[in-house]
């Protein structure tokens, strides 16, 4: 509203105090030394790491011209204007702005400026426009900002870690029109009330997490009869953690000219009659409150005027009771209704549907019933979004019959099957559809691929049968058959498609049709696990926005197309287990974003290409087992800073191990950070598309077959969190080099089956963090370094057909492992071997395969008691969790929702309980 106050310019050629000019009377743009001066101080203090001040340069005399500075329209001698906003700029800032006496623009917003707020701001009186926002400030709001009394807006959101002990020097600011203090501390701003109601222009107001619950005295015991009114039109108190008591002062801030009310993120158990009185009330946010509230007596507070211009009514994740009554009716003006994630019940009225203006409906998550009558064909609904409703049965086709205005239907996670809904044929108009995870097992019927849809998601359900011609898809941007029972040929599809997910069907020929994606807008395209044939089409040109192509575990044959080099956004390729064939194609180096590259298992031959190491630095995963790769591991694999996943097993590699691998950083680095620029693996990676009024996530989870503690097994959600090197089943010589060991993150390294010599480095007890270690079938000689006696985490060790020699040292870990894993080396001695090193034959030392009849008896005895205690905590624990999961449906969602993602993480750390246990067995 107030970012438009002032309107410079950085070119304009005026006249200079003292008549400046050259001798053709053309003015100059020459800004003061003084000034000049203050602005080179100002840069000198800090980082500018991207360059955003790189014009700002000494010998410019016109600093009118820098970027992001302003200058007077009328004399152009003084800077009147500083626009450095998101410039990443690193440091504390110089008092020297101080000298910049005429600024009246001053918009450091989204940088890195640290240190405490300066106090001399308060010198720069003219200042009508002050965005400090975004920023790693800490202490208090100086008080001096009370001197600038020509400010009309303020912003100060989540300026860092800053609070404010004495809010009195707010009241000074009589022109203030917008105040944004998001994220600042006033829980010692008391009386905070009164001086918001003494700024007569005020009309923006936000406060969210201020931590007001905690303001004592937020009001004087006389502001009540104050005869001030507010101004205010927009107001948020989000995240405050407040209460119900909060609305005695909540009264007067709250007039007929508030048009947007934001109070989500508190405690609030309701809401207060005079709410319904607001006559220009058209936008109340109430989401995430966390008492129980019935829905019928929340709605009833508003019915007054406010039901009248209320335009949308967001009430999410709350723990709303009841049903949706009649009188929802009177809100005539009601255009989105949003109460998805509550405890409501019983049926949803028909008069819901006769809301004349009523376009999005959101009550998903619920436990509503009688979601749609025959009467809705009255409405005007665009969007109905149902998912996660325990609705039982289907709608008749009658009741649907008229709902010809529907354009997005959400039922997503509804009991809709077994059978294919077939009134959804009726909806004439319907552009988005998504039931996906409905328990369909069924056909779909041939009238329903005639529907023109902009997003279909069928997946997660038992759909069967052959897909037709979908080119008449024509405005169609996300297609998701995926996780079902199609059958036959992948037909012809729409050109206009963003997103193509077509996994784990039963699909069958080639795939020729995606030259037929031709318009540039597909960013994602999943075929894996199906029984696809052919060769990859050489016409990926078209895919300038591609980000994923999986096309895993089919089998598809030949050798990758040279056009494959012209996917220059591609992050993630996926050609595991297929018949891929020849060397890796040269033109595959032009994918510089890849970040996770996966061609296991295929028939490629030739060296590992030295330019994967030298063009993919963002790659956090390089996957190239199971092939007929020869020649060395090139030393450019090195220079991967992010790779925390290497898999060059079951190749014909030879030559030494690179010593240089202690430079793969991120093995040596604990927790997971993604390479910049790329999504996200700590969490399904999500690739967003806005279509019409929906924005729809679409998630996609990296994955990979890595083979675990001698099993293949597949990690899914996090295999961020793994960090592995796997050399094995090649024909690698020579030492394991020491700087290995180096990398104390790293998580499983298997070296085995190669003809490695020499010793173990001694320093292998440093990699604490490793669970599994297997350096079987090589040559190694000498003994097991005593430092792996540190290796408590250890649950997978094979050591077995080397030419180790000596005592196995003594470690409840080295111990717990069969004498299998030790076999084939004829000169290790002592437990878990039964074979006693010399010197032993006085002393009796148990070990796992030889135990007394006394020993089976306490090993026994602890066993029992340890399942006993466990089993009864478990019991007691599985009650208290499952209890407070049947509760809460909240923390259902969410427990499930983080239970997926960590499953590989828990298998992972699951082993160390099991070794721990063998531990207490054996001491």
């Amino acid at each position: 509203m107030v970012h438009d106050i002032l309107n410079t310019t950085t070119n304009q050629l005026v006249a200079m105090e003292g008549g400046g000019g050259d001798d053709n009377g053309v003015v100059t743009n020459k800004c003061l030394d003084k000034e000049r001066h203050a602005l080179l101080q100002f840069k000198a203090n800090l980082q500018d790491p991207y360059g955003g001040l790189s014009t700002w340069r000494p010998e410019d005399d016109e600093c009118c011209e820098w970027r992001g500075v302003m200058c007077d329209d009328e004399t152009g001698h003084h800077v009147t204007g500083l626009e450095i906003r998101s410039f990443g700029l690193v440091g504390e800032i110089s008092p020297s702005l101080v000298n910049l006496t005429y600024l009246n623009r001053l918009d450091l917003f989204g940088n890195f400026f640290n240190g405490t707020i300066p106090r001399s701001f308060g010198s720069l009186t003219e200042l009508m426009f002050l965005d400090l926002s975004n920023n790693s400030f800490y202490g208090t709001i100086p008080q001096e900002f009370g001197n600038l009394t020509n400010l009309q807006e303020l912003s100060l959101g989540y300026v860092g870690r800053c609070s404010v002990e004495n809010i009195e020097w707010l009241s000074h600011l009589s022109h203030l029109e917008i105040l944004e203090m998001d994220g600042i501390s006033l829980a010692k701003a008391n009386q905070w009330v009164n001086v918001i109601l003494n700024l007569p222009k005020l009309s923006d107001l936000s406060l969210d997490g201020c931590e007001l619950s905690q303001v004592m005295y937020p009001y004087s015991s006389s502001f009540l009869n104050s005869s001030s009114s507010s101004s205010i039109e927009f107001l948020s108190l989000q995240n405050n953690n407040l209460t119900s008591s909060m609305y005695r002062w909540l009264f007067p801030l709250t007039t007929n000219k508030l048009r947007v009310l934001l109070l989500s993120g508190n405690m609030l158990d309701g809401i207060p009659k005079y709410l319904g009185n607001l006559c220009s009330l058209e936008y109340f946010a109430f989401d995430n409150n966390s008492a129980v509230v019935n829905f019928p007596d929340f709605l009833s507070k508003l019915s007054g005027c406010t039901s009248l211009t209320l335009q949308e009514l967001y009430a999410r994740r709350n723990q709303f009771k009841g049903s949706l009554p009649d009188f929802i009716q009177n809100f005539s003006s009601l255009s989105f209704l949003g109460l998805s994630d509550n405890h409501m019940n019983g049926t949803i009225s028909e008069k819901l549907w006769e809301l004349p203006k009523l376009k999005k409906i959101d009550v998903s998550q619920n436990y509503l019933s009688g979601a749609i009558s025959e009467n809705i064909g009255k409405s005007k609904a665009r969007i109905i979004n149902l998912s996660k409703n325990p609705l039982q049965g289907v709608p008749s086709a009658d009741h649907m019959s008229n709902l010809s205005s529907v354009e997005q239907l959400d039922l997503s996670s509804c009991n809709l099957g077994p059978h294919f809904p077939k009134w959804i044929q009726k909806l004439e108009n319907l552009t988005l559809l998504d039931i996906s995870n409905t328990r369909i097992s069924d056909a779909v019927p041939p009238q329903f691929w005639n529907m023109q849809f902009s997003y279909l998601n069928l997946s997660s359900n038992n759909v069967s049968g052959e897909v037709p011609d979908l080119s008449s898809f024509a405005k169609s941007k996300l297609i998701d058959l995926s996780s079902n029972s199609f059958t036959g040929p992948i037909p012809d599809l729409p050109s206009s498609l963003a997103l193509l997910n077509l996994s784990r069907n039963k699909f069958s020929g080639g795939i020729s049709f995606i030259c037929q994606i031709v318009d540039g807008f597909l960013q994602f395209l999943d075929l894996s696990h199906n029984s696809l044939t052919g060769q990859i089409p050489d016409c990926l040109w078209h895919f300038n926005e591609l980000k994923v192509l999986n096309l895993g575990h089919n089998s598809l044959f030949g050798k990758l197309p040279p056009s494959i080099g012209s996917l220059v956004q591609l992050e993630v390729l996926y050609l595991y287990q297929n018949n891929f064939s020849g060397e890796l194609s040269l033109s595959l180096k032009n994918c510089t974003s890849l970040s996770f590259l996966n061609l296991g298992a295929n028939k490629f031959s030739g060296n590992v290409p030295f330019w994967i190491g030298e063009n993919f630095s963002r790659l956090y995963g390089l996957i190239l087992r199971s092939n007929n790769l020869v020649g060395t591991i090139p030393l450019q694999v090195c220079q991967l800073p992010y790779l925390q996943i290497l898999d060059f097993s079951r190749n014909n590699l030879h030559g030494s191990i690179p010593s240089c691998l202690n430079n793969l950083t991120r093995m040596a680095q604990e927790g997971f950070l993604p390479p910049p620029n790329v999504h996200s693996y700590t969490a399904p990676s999500p690739y967003s598309f806005y279509i019409n009024l929906f924005r729809i996530d679409v998630e996609y989870v990296d994955y990979a077959m890595i083979e675990w503690q001698g099993d293949e097994r597949e990690f899914t959600s996090n295999l961020g969190l793994l960090k592995s090197i796997d050399l094995s089943s090649n024909n690698l010589t020579g030492h394991i080099p020491y700087e290995l060991t180096d990398l104390h993150e790293l998580l499983a390294l298997n070296l085995s089956k190669n003809a490695l010599h020499g010793e173990i480095p001694q320093q292998v007890g440093q990699m604490k963090n490793l669970l599994a270690l297997d350096l079987s079938r090589n040559s190694l000689s000498g003994g097991i370094p005593s430092t792996m006696s540190q290796m408590t985490f250890l649950s997978y060790l094979d050591m077995s057909c080397n030419n180790l020699s000596g005592r196995i040292p003594s470690s409840t870990q080295l111990q717990s492992f069969e004498p299998s894993r030790y076999d084939g080396n004829a000169g290790l001695c002592g437990p878990p071997l039964s074979r006693k090193c010399r010197g032993d034959e006085g002393s009796q030392v148990p070990s796992i395969v030889d135990k007394s009849e006394g020993d089976e008896e306490d090993i026994d005895e602890l066993e029992r008691w340890f399942y006993i205690g466990g089993g009864t905590g478990f019991v007691t624990g599985f009650c208290m969790a499952c209890g407070t999961l049947l509760l809460n449906r909240r923390g259902r969602h969410k427990f499930f929702y983080y239970f997926d993602g960590f499953k590989d993480w828990v298998y992972m750390k699951v082993v160390v309980f099991i070794a721990n246990l063998q531990r207490v067995r054996h001491t």
